[in-house]
């Protein structure tokens, strides 16, 4: 079954445009939405959606927050002294036109949360746009924030006009999500293309580094770069990381995750202009977190031992193991489907993990959330954030899914 491009959010007007949007969505050029509203849905053919509600509750998960939300994260603090084990979780909300995130914080290990700050700025303010926001706890000191400081990064101004010019911006708090002040720009976009989805990590000689896709390249309908800073300030790059030899192709939503041994892991898509595997979680390691070897590997593609493979938005996770120094990787992706290209059985039900730093076969696990959609859009199970308990035992899921229209975050946690 052919996989449903997801669109990015890109100002159009006039018939030629609508063909042209028309067209790019049958190429499978998967674009992400991180709009206030989902682009609608071209399976069901319905409409867009407000990610603004009242508060609701669906059996078995609860919901994050009081109203709806997207692109959620999670973390546990461990570098932040006595607020040590609080987990913080963060999401994009859309208010009025504003896109703003909200931070939410849980001292019971993610049982419950409540809300404690808000990363506000102009440049998501009044439509402009604000996607896919990154949260990040410093493990180590970077110039002159100590470790412990944590990181909101985001993409800004898909939607402003007369013509969008994105960037990526950087803001920090001191006092563990409460307060948080501008703190950098990441990147700016040369001409209209966009610049989404940044991650972070701190590589082998303690830089901070930031990854994230860029359409801005003519050479590439997207690709994968990263820059790094000494000082979270001043960024050096970017550098390529994944860059197919296909114009058409779009490597996206890197997600960076450090093993042990110091290898470094990386995740994400690879959307093809159709085929089963368009959009289908790749993976590729690097040795010391900035270099990745020829942009022009496409990685490996991760797959269960029976051939199911995830499409769209992958998200991953470290956690101890019992037994193994190395311990395990936890992956997640939106829709899981079989080696046949149909869909999956327990599509949006299920994580993977693997013990072998992503080497070999994933063996499948319940999700802690059951997402009950299965539009592909930028809503259900898209990008969803997994947190494993201290012990590995455990693991915390934040995903969202459909209520009465509205794209809302739900948590829950269950055995990994």
């Amino acid at each position: 079954m052919p996989a449903t491009t997801i669109l990015r959010s890109r100002r159009r007007s006039g018939p030629a445009a609508f063909l042209m949007t028309f067209v790019v969505a049958f190429s499978a050029l998967s674009l992400t939405s991180c709009r206030g509203d989902p682009q609608p849905d071209s399976e069901s053919g319905k409409g867009a959606v407000s990610n603004n509600a009242a508060p609701g509750k669906m059996a078995g998960r609860a919901a994050l927050g009081e109203g709806g939300a997207l692109y959620p994260r999670a973390i546990r603090l461990q570098h932040s002294g006595s607020a040590n084990g609080r987990v913080l979780a963060s999401s994009v909300v859309h208010k009025g036109g504003d896109g703003v995130g909200q931070i939410q914080e849980s001292s019971d290990g993610g049982k419950s949360f409540r809300q404690v700050g808000t990363v506000a700025d102009p440049k998501a303010a009044d439509g402009k746009g604000l996607c896919c926001a990154t949260l990040y706890e410093l493990p180590k000191q970077v110039g002159d924030m100590p470790a412990g400081t944590l990181l909101w990064a985001a993409s800004f101004g898909q939607d402003e006009k007369p013509e969008p010019r994105m960037s990526i911006r950087v803001f920090k708090s001191t006092d563990h999500g409460r307060n948080w002040s501008p703190l950098s720009t990441v990147a700016t976009s040369p001409n209209a293309k966009g610049l989404w989805e940044p991650e972070f990590s701190i590589d082998a000689q303690g830089n901070l580094v930031c990854h994230y896709s860029d359409e801005t390249d003519p050479r590439h309908s997207q690709k994968l770069v990263a820059v790094r800073s000494k000082d979270g300030v001043s960024w050096s790059g970017p550098r390529d990381t994944v860059t197919s030899k296909l114009e058409s192709d779009r490597p996206g939503m890197p997600v960076v995750r450090k093993l042990p041994n110091g290898t470094y892991v990386m995740t994400y898509e690879i959307c093809a202009a159709g085929g089963k595997y368009a959009c289908v979680a790749h993976l590729r390691t690097s040795r010391d977190g900035w270099d990745w070897g020829d942009p022009s590997d496409l990685g490996t593609r991760a797959e269960t031992a029976d051939g199911k493979y995830f499409l769209h938005a992958p998200n991953l996770a470290w956690a101890p193991e019992e037994g193994n120094p190395q311990g395990k990787l936890l992956l997640i992706g939106q829709a899981m489907y079989n080696k046949d290209g149909s869909r999956a059985q327990g599509s949006g039900r299920t994580i993977w993990t693997n013990s072998k730093g992503g080497e070999g076969a994933w063996r499948e696990i319940p999700a802690p959330v059951a997402v009950k959609s299965g539009k592909l859009d930028s809503c259900p199970n898209y990008s969803s954030s997994l947190l494993p308990s201290e012990d590995g035992r455990e693991v915390l899921e934040i995903a969202t899914d459909y209520e009465g229209g509205v794209c809302r975050p739900y948590f829950g946690t269950g055995k990994s």
